[in-house]
């Protein structure tokens, strides 16, 4: 009998030195992740991604202007004229601005870089907070100059950066 008491006794202490080792990695885990250290947006890099149409150069996303900027590259290889320009996020009211330059319907060059502006951006009202990162789903479509606008494309994109 005296036996299975001490098998029993061993059982319990090994039991309880595990629960104590797991409790105390329960509370570090917590405390990384109330301190931030665990968020992963803070730790993604900045990025602004497109197909191989357009490259994109340089962005700006101001909450507190309620501006959206994008510099792109035409990749396309020919001269294409840019009928629309969408924007959206993830969230459930999605992100929309006003393309103030340049206009609709703009000639894009080959090899040329062009600046797109974008005014009275719903940043609150789509959940982005100055500091934070956030994405935003850009929706490009063009013709080419040669083909007409009969013949529309579209490219998707998407910036993912800290908004000022």
């Amino acid at each position: 009998m005296s036996i299975n008491l001490r098998r029993a006794q061993a059982a319990l202490e090994f039991l309880t030195t595990y629960g104590w080792a797991f409790l105390v990695i329960l509370i570090m885990i917590g405390t990384l992740a109330y301190f931030g250290i665990l968020n992963p947006s803070k730790v993604l890099p900045n990025r602004c991604t497109f197909g191989a149409e357009f490259q994109c150069i340089d962005y700006q996303i101001s909450v507190a202007a309620s501006t959206f900027k994008l510099r792109l590259k035409n990749g396309v290889g020919e001269s294409i004229s840019v009928s629309a320009i969408t924007l959206g996020s993830e969230g459930s009211t999605q992100y929309s601005c006003t393309l103030s330059s340049p206009a609709l319907a703009y000639t894009f060059p080959s090899g040329n870089t062009t600046d797109f502006s974008f005014t009275s951006c719903n940043s609150a009202a789509a959940g982005f907070v100055a500091g934070d990162k956030g994405k935003i789903l850009v929706t490009i479509t063009y013709n080419t100059i040669s083909s007409g606008s009969g013949y529309a494309h579209q490219v998707k994109g998407e910036v993912y950066a800290g908004m000022i």
